[in-house]
């Protein structure tokens, strides 16, 4: 490999570059004017000046850290001797907030979904039995196990029958924010267009009431939405046999949907990453960004969450709000953020995880200025508390936990028909109801794992394709997924374990 190809400089004013390769000590980098002092493991960052010691350090042209010591020119710049650090965001609120540029409507982009009674648009047609307890987690799986491919192969035009499964709706308060979550939740999954029908089982003496449930969100039974306790019904095997006998009576009703012309207006992607690596910022998360922004262009909607994993790079979606209460919004879920890790004893700048360091990424603020990135460039356009229902299509930014699973079911619950996930070291998951597309960060385990990934955005950082171009060709994979070309995840069948609620709040 040529020295040109040795290293990526992000920004003139970086004091790091990125190494494309493994690279040897005494390695001159003449472009950097710099020898490499050490090895320079593939990915991570080799200094391209001298750095005094508590000096901050900078990449992507902002700060990512300070220098634990004195770093000299070609030296590893790693965990070992750079650290977290605070500093002054300027939030500079709608600074940076533009007109969107919004392709004319009769030439917007469509897709072949399904069309709801209620007037929502599905990406996927599945029946589905939700709990409103764990105590029914059991009931809900062996009601979905009789729907086998060869019972359903009389029903071709229905996903599948999925059993959405967790672990609380007892043991916990009756009010406040984790019942709000799970409560919003299971109100989403209920009325997500991805099901065709739902099945909702309780047991019947927990916290969570399927009636208040039905009351506090108007939700109102019918042939394609039925409610059932186990205590109600009279145990296990009586529960197990009404369940399939109910959902065996949905699947004619569901199978007579077919798929129809919709704007891709109607779309709704929810954006994430998760095993990142430093590439992810450079390739996967910049491409997912320029797909979003043409979504965006197309009327449709693009949904951040990982709220600790945009920490320190927030001041650079302030500035993208479209007005200041959208960026106040955002920093009070910050500020909430900072609260509720410190009474659990605990620090929003203890990620990146062993993973992340592996792959090169040194300090949360180096993760979240590439996790930004998937929000691409339009104007922030609202921020919704965990699982609450979209209102504004554009850009928007959803509070979620960083952990995968419970950041997705969140922003399904939201809307989300459809979900793009980037992952530089491997993340293998899918979230039913929604189809799950996974980006890889860069070639080498796009090739090792290319059954399990959609996209090999690693292409950017080989010369072989710009930003804008995989930006492209991910937005038309978006809508040939939305119109029901099958994702590697739904080949492998995943979602039936990545349904997970966010708790908060004491288990008493």
């Amino acid at each position: 490999m040529s020295e040109p190809h040795l290293t990526l400089r992000l920004k003139e004013s970086d004091d790091v570059a990125v190494a494309r390769a493994d690279i040897l000590p005494d390695t001159p980098l003449p472009s950097e004017r710099v020898t490499t002092r050490e090895r320079i493991p593939r990915g991570h960052k080799v200094a391209l000046r001298g750095i005094a010691a508590n000096e901050p350090v900078r990449k992507y042209g902002q700060i990512i850290g300070v220098a634990r010591q004195a770093i000299e020119p070609g030296e590893h710049v790693h965990v070992h001797n750079m650290a977290m650090a605070d500093f002054e965001r300027d939030y500079a609120y709608c600074a940076d907030a533009t007109p969107t540029a919004f392709v004319p409507e009769a030439e917007r982009a469509t897709f072949e979904g399904y069309r709801r009674a209620n007037g929502g648009a599905g990406t996927r047609n599945y029946l589905g039995v939700l709990t409103s307890v764990n105590c029914s987690a059991t009931v809900a799986k062996a009601i979905a196990a009789r729907f086998t491919p060869e019972l359903l192969a009389a029903y071709p035009n229905v996903d599948g029958v999925v059993a959405l499964t967790h672990g609380t709706g007892c043991g916990m308060a009756d009010s406040g924010e984790g019942f709000a979550n799970l409560q919003r939740v299971l109100w989403g999954y209920a009325g997500h267009p991805n099901f065709a029908g739902i099945l909702l089982v309780g047991l019947g003496c927990e916290v969570n009431q399927i009636p208040f449930l039905l009351d506090a969100y108007n939700l109102q039974p019918g042939p394609l939405f039925q409610t059932m306790t186990i205590q109600e019904i009279g145990g296990t095997r009586r529960t197990i046999e009404a369940g399939v006998e109910r959902l065996k009576g949905m699947l004619p009703q569901a199978n007579e949907a077919k798929r129809t012309t919709i704007p891709a207006s109607e779309l709704a992607v929810a954006l994430q990453c998760g095993g990142s690596d430093a590439y992810s910022g450079i390739t996967a998360n910049p491409a997912l960004g320029a797909a979003v922004d043409l979504l965006v262009r197309h009327g449709g909607t693009g949904v951040l969450g990982e709220t600790p994993e945009i920490y320190g790079a927030e001041h650079l979606l302030t500035r993208r709000a479209e007005n200041r209460e959208v960026g106040e919004s955002l920093i009070e879920r910050i500020r909430w953020w900072e609260e509720y890790t410190e009474r659990n004893g605990a620090q929003l700048n203890n990620n990146p995880s062993p993973g992340n360091k592996a792959g090169g990424l040194t300090t949360i603020l180096e993760k979240s200025l590439g996790a930004a990135a998937k929000g691409g460039t339009t104007n922030l356009v609202d921020v919704l508390r965990y699982a609450e229902r979209l209102r504004k299509r554009g850009f928007v930014f959803m509070d979620t936990p960083g952990y995968d699973p419970a950041s997705v079911t969140g922003q399904i619950a939201g809307g989300c028909q459809l979900v793009c996930f980037t992952t530089g070291r491997g993340s293998v998951s899918g979230f039913k109801p929604a189809p799950t597309l996974k980006l890889a960060t860069n070639t080498p385990m796009y090739r090792s794992m290319d059954e399990d990934m959609d996209l090999n955005c690693g292409e950017i950082a080989d010369g072989d394709c710009s930003v804008q171009e995989m930006g492209e060709r991910l937005f038309r994979l978006f809508l040939d997924t939305a119109s029901g070309k099958r994702s590697k995840s739904e080949e492998f069948d995943f979602g039936d374990n990545e349904f997970v609620p966010w708790q908060i709040g004491a288990t008493v």
